[in-house]
């Protein structure tokens, strides 16, 4: 009976137990708040454990349940969509099998205050949505370019980091109907577009 209970116990940390050890390299960690946005759009992910950050170096690890079958673009879609970039993505399987892309180990040097660009998913149907999502981007301190693509829905975004973030042009979008990665317009505002607008 012991032998049994022994048996399943062991089983179960086999099968629920196991973790992937996931590294990466990112550019653009230029402060804290940066690191804080990066690990605050990792945390959504079920069951992520022990992340560390380091902006000196650009490394990030952490632990993912095996079960959740986290893929290297998975990851790198991640990073992505906080407004950084993975340079290089490695992953230690639970099996002992690896996989990485990129170059995990230079070190990536932290990203002054300055211009960045960014390309931010922003929803939208026409010329009429193109005008009112680059103008409220460039009304922002900070924002040097914008331009928003009717086909594919990308706005191209050039800014002073030290003045404005990714996420704060994201909310000021949406706060003018219009949808984007990380925010959400406001049903009131968004039944108030033009019908042409409506892209919902």
């Amino acid at each position: 009976m012991k032998n049994i209970i022994l048996f399943i116990i062991l089983s179960s940390q086999f099968l629920f137990g196991q973790n992937d050890q996931f590294t990466l390299r990112v550019e653009g960690l230029g402060c804290p708040f940066c690191a804080y946005g990066l690990e605050k759009k990792f945390k959504k992910v079920k069951g992520i454990q022990q992340i560390k950050i380091d902006i000196q170096s650009g490394k990030m690890t952490y632990n993912v349940p095996t079960n959740n079958a986290m893929t290297l673009n998975d990851v790198d879609a991640l990073v992505t969509k906080a407004g950084y970039t993975a340079k290089g993505i490695s992953v230690l399987r639970s099996n002992g099998k690896s996989e990485s892309t990129g170059d995990v180990n230079s070190e990536v040097k932290p990203t002054a205050m300055g211009n960045q660009t960014a390309e931010i998913k922003v929803s939208g149907n026409c010329k009429m949505c193109k005008a009112r999502i680059e103008k409220t981007a460039k009304s922002l301190p900070g924002v040097s370019s914008a331009v928003w693509n009717v086909d594919t829905k990308i706005l191209k975004v050039g800014f002073d980091n030290s003045k404005v973030k990714s996420i704060d042009i994201q909310n000021a979008i949406a706060k003018s109907g219009h949808d984007t990665e990380s925010s959400k317009a406001d049903a009131s505002v968004y039944n108030s577009l033009p019908a042409c607008c409506q892209y919902r």
